[in-house]
């Protein structure tokens, strides 16, 4: 390796080391190029290469740069022009540069130094000092006027000392040299012309004046300049004006379009020159109407362009810098665009999606609208001009670090959320904010934005919170049901998780029951927050700890009022989610003795307030939300209400806001009112529990003092007083309260039978309540009286409307007293009957008849969600994730929930009634007269025609509105036998009854035992199976083949229908009996649901429902027994069992089902309508798939029989549809490969089975199955002999229209040929194959090649046929009949068009079979 040079070595050293280098040949680390001078044009040497004595060196190195580094990291500066410079290349510079350069050197003229021989030389002056004096600018003349006011001080001095100089030198004269001069013979003299007037317009001074020639530099002669300027007007005035337009064009056509830009620019700036003279004024004036034209092409062309790429102008300077500013000498107008005012916006009428903006109220602005901009609505970088912030604005100012951005984003992420929930965007926006929010991560944000150490960001934050989680209306509604019968239950607003588990199911079902808890356990610790959040938001969230960072906030921050109510609120609308989440809040350290002890203390300091003064701390103070909080944690079971009680001390605040007036409680009068109706609510749940019941023996007398005031809120109603409808709701809360505890003392006697008869094991029983049956007999008398007065007053609209409320919840009092009283051992019957009779003659029968209670029925319809499927939908808003009633009083279902809903009192009515005939069986006739009334039978005409959806947001509102419907209906079954009018409309309470067993939700199981077992099977309620119904039907199934007569019989010899619809009918409780112990598995959910129903408060668990999930039979529950048992079966074949023979009670199991659907499909056919037929058919056919010879029983034979000539009715066939999906079933085409493979095991060619089998293979459905018969499954054509005169449907839907696919036709043909296929074995097919290929080989369309192809060549074949029956039967065929013998009828000879074909195709082998036949 050679070395470096050293410090300290000479230059002998030097040429040593270069020596060295060039005798080792290594190359050099510089290379020496010769670069060449854009200045001018270098001439050529004679062998074509450029000369090289005007080259100069340049030394480049190796990776650097030409330029030396800046010292500033500031990103370089691209030139626009950049790529569109000169560069020089081989040939003829000058050339190219005329070709294709677009520099503004293509078009001056060839520039020369001008000749300076002729120029005075001045020396300098001699000043006697060795070296020149040094300038300073204070000894220059300050009389003299600067330059120009853009330099600078300096550089004005540096002026006037120059300017003094010459005047010292007057009398010699500077000459100058012509600028321009020729360019060579190349260019044309317009061109050259031009070209100078070009250069002359850029340093003019004004319209019409010419330049002086100081714009060119210091010492340019005005004379020349003036001999140039004259010149140039020469040369344009020799010029016609076809060629200063040609040239002009050149020009244009040469210079860049940023060049001229440029130029023009300059042009507008200083003015232009007017080209005139007194010899060629006409031509001057020509010249400058072009230039004005070509002038307005360049604004035109400019003013389309960027406007940051245009200079900005003085008028358009947003400010005028003023003397004394720092560096503001030079002006830099780019810079100061964003202190100019906004441009208007403007409407844009496109259908293109623009971005939601949003002002500080949460207002959607709509695109365009002008909004001043002192509002504050403009500060963001997109989109300036438009006003408002977008939901991505907001997100980002949310994480700002100053604290104001965040609050505000915060606070207009709130607004937004709560105007959205109200539906204010469904109609401007197309996508759901609340989706959109929750997709971009909006819960993220805020449980982030919660752990800011700001308070105002935290009070941002949980109002942000609360918009996103609590729905005031619902609350409203929710507590305005509670009073309603059995109205305190409600549904967990929990969303259902639709994930699937990855994981096999264990066989085992009793281990994987002991694993399930611990296995969803480890599953939802394994899931990360994200994944949580998205299925669930309030899970998402107590995983994220949210419940530990309110803790803090309630417990050290210690927020203002506003604050803690909203993180009340929030805790509320945890605790609606689930049981779970009401376990988390009571275990989550220190949260609930925080409430209790600050936001529930029993006594406390007065805060004296102003008028209208706001609350400054709500610590020390008890809150309604609170007390709220509290009943909602009890309500999801008996131990957590247990817990608040004894551990919380709730007891003692219960009586402390129970048994005080509310007017005298030292609080807002409205919060004092809803404290003490939360407390009365707490106090009811507890007491729905058997809990709290010697609170009421303490506090009787109390409770009895404010009962007595009840009968004043009628009779002196105060409906302007803000304060009436709490009381109204006191007033009701209390009545509900004494229900609860009217129940608890009924089930006291039968607990203590208990409790002594297992005195020994007390520790499994469950003690009785300390009260007896004597502490609530006397509230009935009292309680019916009030009922007595307010009927009295039914014809009054104004006091009905307020004491309907209340008479609702005497009424449910009074059917609870006589429920529970027949239960007690002090029962006297003859005593209770003769109540009985009383109250209902003066009071409850005479109420029968009035006008105001069949208006209730006729409204029914209107106010129903039921009959108003529409009103069901989830809104535009509605997050899966989120749940949320949606609740919007003015819009249905909602009104059945409102205060002039008739639901309410009628459920309430009905369950009096159905209690009094119970008891008093001689006073159901007269009960039932409130079944006559025409308003309730269109309103359950209309039940039975809607369909509502199951969803969160009407499933409690479903709940109440089944009640009603289900104590109708047991009603008409007691009393359908006594009344003439009730057994009229029998089948319409029938048909009510299965419409509402498919309908019923989670936590109504026992409600759907009872319809099951007293209701659907009740033969009262069938009168078509009386004398004449069977018979009936069976001449209705002869009119109907006579109608269709040779085209449809009996599968077999079988039963006709009426005989097995009367078989049905009578054998009705037994098949009652099998779908009970079929519905077993239902059993302990209709035991915890009876419950509550039947009033056993000891045993009821929790007030909160299960989990909302759906309806709890499916509609296809009559098909339920069939599938159960095909699954049963399936698992047992898997593990490797074999199931050859099923026991005698599945057998009747299958049969008992298989009547019931028959007895549907006939005489309550629109029940099972809106199942598809295809997915009866599926159903049905899990009989042919169970076992080896289920079908082959004879009841069940005859049943399918029965089921498919019903099935096969023309009108239904019309609706068979394949291709949807159907519920339960993955692919049809599976389930019928199964099926052919079953018929292939254990068949024994019965014909039934055959015909199921046919069935998909009509034209109109997927080519698929018959390609699996056909293709796959050919041995089925040797066993699927049903007969042509049996086939339930016409043979034309298998033969019309012709087959299309070229497979199908080939394995038709191929299974005729072969032999596969023969009318002997299946007949059916047979035809079918016959007539396709006959279709087929005799089509005359025009198709492509391939098509012709298989077309000619198969009906060659088929005339070569050594077979003659087969080629008659495929040449011959004519049309499908069943009657014939064959299945088809023939033509004796081949009509002359397809003998004509047969021509064509076979041409002279045709002519040679004729010959020899001949």
């Amino acid at each position: 390796m050679l070395g470096r040079p050293k410090p300290g070595e000479s230059e002998d050293d030097l040429l040593r080391f270069q020596q060295n280098f060039l005798a080792t040949g290594m190359l050099p680390a510089a290379k020496v190029i010769k670069k060449a001078d854009k200045r001018k044009v270098e001439p050529k040497s004679p062998d074509g290469c450029h000369s090289c004595e005007d080259l100069k060196d340049m030394v480049t190195l190796e990776a650097l740069p030409d330029l030396p580094p800046s010292l500033m990291p500031v990103q370089p500066k691209k030139s626009k022009v950049k790529s569109e410079r000169v560069r020089f290349q081989e040939g003829d510079i000058e050339e190219q540069m005329d070709l294709q350069d677009r520099h503004i050197t293509a078009v001056l003229s060839k520039i020369i130094e001008r000749d300076t021989s002729a120029s005075p030389i001045s020396l300098p002056i001699s000043t006697g000092l060795a070296f020149p004096k040094v300038f300073h600018r204070s000894e220059i003349q300050n009389e003299l006027e600067p330059i120009s006011r853009k330099k600078s001080i300096f550089a004005q001095k540096l002026e006037a000392k120059r300017a003094a100089e010459a005047r010292q030198m007057e009398s010699l004269q500077s000459g100058i040299c012509p600028l321009i001069t020729s360019s060579g013979a190349q260019r044309s003299a317009l061109s050259r012309t031009v070209e100078t007037s070009e250069r002359i317009h850029l340093t003019a001074k004004g319209d019409g004046e010419q330049s002086s020639g100081k714009e060119l530099g210091r010492e340019v002669d005005p004379q020349e300049a003036k001999r140039i300027h004259e010149e140039n007007l020469s040369r344009l005035q020799a010029m016609s004006e076809e060629e200063i337009e040609e040239e002009r064009n050149n020009l244009m056509a040469r210079l860049d379009t940023s060049m001229i830009a440029f130029i023009k620019s300059r042009k507008l700036g200083k003015g232009s020159i007017e080209v005139s003279s007194n010899k060629s004024k006409a031509t001057g004036a020509d010249i400058r109407d072009k230039d004005s034209h070509f002038e307005t092409k360049l604004q035109s062309s400019s003013s389309k362009g960027d406007p940051m790429d245009q200079e900005t102008t003085e008028p358009d300077i947003p400010l005028r810098p003023e003397k004394g500013w720092v560096h503001m000498d030079v002006l830099e107008c780019e810079k100061l665009e964003w202190m100019k005012d906004l441009p208007k916006p403007r409407r844009r009428k496109t259908n293109k999606e623009m971005q939601a903006r949003f002002s500080f109220h949460g207002d959607l602005i709509p695109p365009g609208a002008d909004v001043p901009t002192h509002l504050g609505l403009h500060h963001h970088g997109e989109q300036p001009e438009e006003a408002g912030y977008s939901l991505q604005e907001l997100f980002h100012l949310s994480r700002s670090q100053i604290i104001q951005q965040r609050t505000l984003a915060l606070q207009m992420l709130a607004r937004v959320i709560q105007k959205a929930k109200a539906g204010d965007f469904a109609s401007s926006l197309k996508h759901s904010i609340m989706r959109m929010l929750l997709d971009a991560g909006c819960l993220f944000l805020l449980r982030f934005s919660l752990d800011d150490g700001i308070e105002n960001v935290i009070a941002a934050c949980i109002q942000a919170l609360k918009a996103l989680l609590v729905s005031p209306s619902d609350e409203e509604y929710l507590d305005r049901t509670f009073s309603w019968y059995l109205g305190s239950s409600t549904f967990p607003l929990r969303p259902n998780e639709t994930e699937e588990d990855d994981e096999e199911e264990e066989s085992d079902e009793e281990e994987s029951k002991m694993n399930q808890n611990e296995k969803t356990k480890s599953k939802e610790e394994r899931k990360a927050d994200p994944d949580v959040a998205r299925i669930d938001a309030i899970k998402g969230l107590l995983k994220m700890k949210i419940l530990h960072r309110l803790r803090y906030i309630l417990e050290v921050v210690r927020p203002g009022p506003s604050v803690v109510l909203d993180i009340l609120e929030i805790l509320i609308r945890i605790a609606r989610h689930s049981s779970e989440a009401c376990n988390q809040i009571l275990g989550c350290p220190r949260l609930m003795e925080t409430i209790v002890s600050e936001f529930l203390p029993s006594t406390w300091k007065i805060q004296t307030l102003r008028k209208a003064e706001p609350m400054t701390s709500s610590y020390g103070v008890p809150l309604a939300a609170a007390m709220k909080l509290t009943r909602i944690l009890a309500s999801a079971g008996r131990n957590m209400s247990a817990i608040l009680l004894n551990k919380f001390c709730m007891k003692e605040r219960i009586g402390r806001f129970v048994l005080q007036d509310p007017c005298d409680l030292p609080l807002e009068q409205q919060e004092a009112y809803v404290l003490s109706i939360e407390a009365l609510r707490l106090w009811t749940v507890a007491a729905n529990y058997g809990q709290a019941c010697d609170v009421y023996k303490d506090f009787y007398p109390a409770l009895m003092n404010i009962l007595q005031t009840l009968p004043n809120l009628v009779s002196q109603p105060k409906n302007e007083d803000s304060l009436f409808d709490y009381s109204l709701q006191r007033a009701k809360t209390l009545v509900c309260l004494l229900i609860n505890v009217t129940n608890s003392v009924g089930c006291a006697f039968e607990l203590q039978a208990q409790f002594t008869f297992s005195a020994e094991d007390k520790e499994g029983h469950i003690p009785p309540p300390p009260l007896d049956w004597s502490h609530v007999a006397g509230i009935k008398p009292f309680l019916e009286g009030c009922v007595r007065r307010n009927l009295k007053g039914i014809s009054c609209p104004v006091t009905w409307r307020t004491a309907r409320q209340l008479t609702t919840t005497y009424i449910v009092y009074l059917a609870t007293y006589y429920r529970k009283l027949v239960q007690q051992p002090s029962y006297r019957p003859v005593e209770c009957l003769e109540e009985l009779e009383q109250f209902c003659s003066e009071s409850l029968f005479p109420l029968l008849d009035q006008p105001v209670l069949e208006k209730m029925f006729e409204e029914l319809r209107s106010y129903s969600a039921q009959c108003n499927p529409e009103s069901c939908r989830p809104g535009p808003e509605t997050v899966r994730s989120l749940v949320s009633l949606g609740c919007d009083g003015e819009m249905l279902p909602f009104r059945l929930t409102g205060p002039k809903s008739p639901f309410s009192f009628l459920t309430a009515l009905l369950y009096l009634l159905n209690t009094i005939c119970n008891i008093h069986k001689g006073l159901a006739e007269k009960c039932s007269t409130i079944l006559h009334s025409k308003g309730l039978r269109d309103y359950l005409v209309h039940c039975c025609k809607g369909s509502p959806s199951i969803n969160h947001k009407s499933a409690w509102v479903l709940r109440h509105e089944f009640h009603f419907q289900h104590l109708v209906l047991k009603l008409a079954s007691k009393t359908v036998a006594l009344n003439p009018q009730v057994a009229q409309q029998a089948p319409l309470y029938h048909y009510a009854a299965l419409k509402l067993l498919s309908l019923l939700l989670p936590g109504s199981e026992f409600l759907a035992q009872d319809l099951l077992s007293g209701v659907a099977f009740n033969q009262a309620l069938i009168p078509e199976g009386k004398a004449g119904g069977p018979e009936a039907e069976d001449l209705l199934h002869i009119l109907q083949l006579g109608a269709n007569r040779g085209t449809v019989e009996n599968v077999c010899a079988n039963p006709t229908r009426g005989s097995l619809l009367g078989a049905a009918f009578s054998q009705l409780p037994t098949i009652r009996s099998r779908y009970i112990a079929h519905f077993a598995h239902l059993r302990d959910s209709a035991v915890r649901s009876q419950t509550s129903y039947a009033g056993q408060n000891h045993l009821v668990q929790s007030v909160l429902l299960p989990e909302m999930t759906g309806p709890l039979l499916p509609a296809d529950w009559a098909f339920l027994p069939l599938i159960n048992l095909y699954n049963q079966v399936n698992r047992e074949e898997v593990k490797g069992g074999m199931v050859d023979s099923l026991p005698e009670s599945l057998v009747e199991l299958v049969s008992s089902s298989l009547r019931w659907v028959l007895l549907l499909e006939t005489w309550r056919s629109g029940h099972l309508q809106g199942l598809p037929l295809a997915a009866k058919l599926a159903r049905l056919s899990c009989v042919f798939l169970t076992g080896s010879s289920l079908f082959l029983e004879p009841p069940i034979h005859e049943n399918l029989s029965a089921l498919l000539s019903v099935y096969c009715h023309w009108k239904r066939m019309e609706s068979l549809d394949l291709i949807v999906p159907l519920p339960g079933l993955a692919s049809f085409h599976d389930l019928y490969v199964n099926l052919l493979e079953q018929f292939e095991s254990v068949s024994f060619g019965d014909q039934l089975f055959g015909c199921f089998l046919l069935l998909p293979l009509q034209r109109r459905f997927d080519g698929r199955l018959r390609q699996a018969v056909f293709g796959e499954h050919v041995s089925v054509l040797r066993a699927l002999g049903v007969p042509l005169k049996q086939l339930p449907i016409p043979l034309e839907n298998y033969t019309h229209p012709m087959e299309s696919s070229l497979d199908l036709l080939r394995q038709y043909f191929k299974t005729l040929v072969t032999g596969s296929l023969r009318l002997s074995w299946c007949p059916v097919l047979y035809v079918v194959a016959v007539a396709q290929v006959n279709s087929f080989i005799f089509s005359q369309e025009a198709v492509d090649e391939e098509f012709d192809a298989v077309r000619k060549s198969m009906l060659r074949k088929s005339y070569l046929l050594a077979d003659e029956v087969l080629r008659r039967h495929l040449l011959h065929f004519k049309l499908p009949n069943v009657e014939s013998f064959t299945g088809f009828d023939m033509y004796d000879e081949l009509p002359p068009v397809r003998y004509r074909w047969l021509q064509k195709v076979l041409g002279d082998l045709l002519n040679l079979e004729e010959h020899r036949l001949q």
